[in-house]
């Protein structure tokens, strides 16, 4: 029975694989570590998508700075997170995100600070 279960909800898409959410269209350019940065990106209301953290180096440590106010966001791996946006809500949120590393233009502590709009 319960597996019954498990196969209903992955086949009606109630449960969401962070590996197959398709890129945050994001804008906004990479810096270089040790430079905050702020990034803007658009997503439906309901879905998920990913937001990779793509600045020019080796990274050594990442997370969550700030929780968003409304949707969820979930770290998958060093440099990659998703952000989920909740159903039926339609507006803005905020959250940061960090990663240290060194890079050819600089080490050290980045905050990316990001603005989402959910249509």
């Amino acid at each position: 029975m319960h597996r019954f279960f498990v196969l209903i909800v992955i086949a009606f898409g109630v449960v969401t694989d962070p590996a197959r959410a398709a890129d945050c269209r994001v804008t906004g350019d990479p810096s270089a570590f040790g430079v905050d940065m702020v990034a803007f990106f658009a997503v439906r209301s309901g879905e998920t998508c990913k937001f990779p953290i793509r600045i020019p180096g080796m990274m050594t440590a990442s997370g969550i700075a700030q929780k968003p106010a409304q949707g969820t966001l979930r770290q998958v791996n060093i440099t990659t997170f998703t952000y989920t946006a909740p159903r039926g809500y339609k507006g803005s949120d905020t959250f940061s995100i960090y990663g240290s590393g060194k890079g050819p233009y600089g080490s050290g502590r980045s905050v990316i600070t990001v603005n989402a709009t959910i249509e």
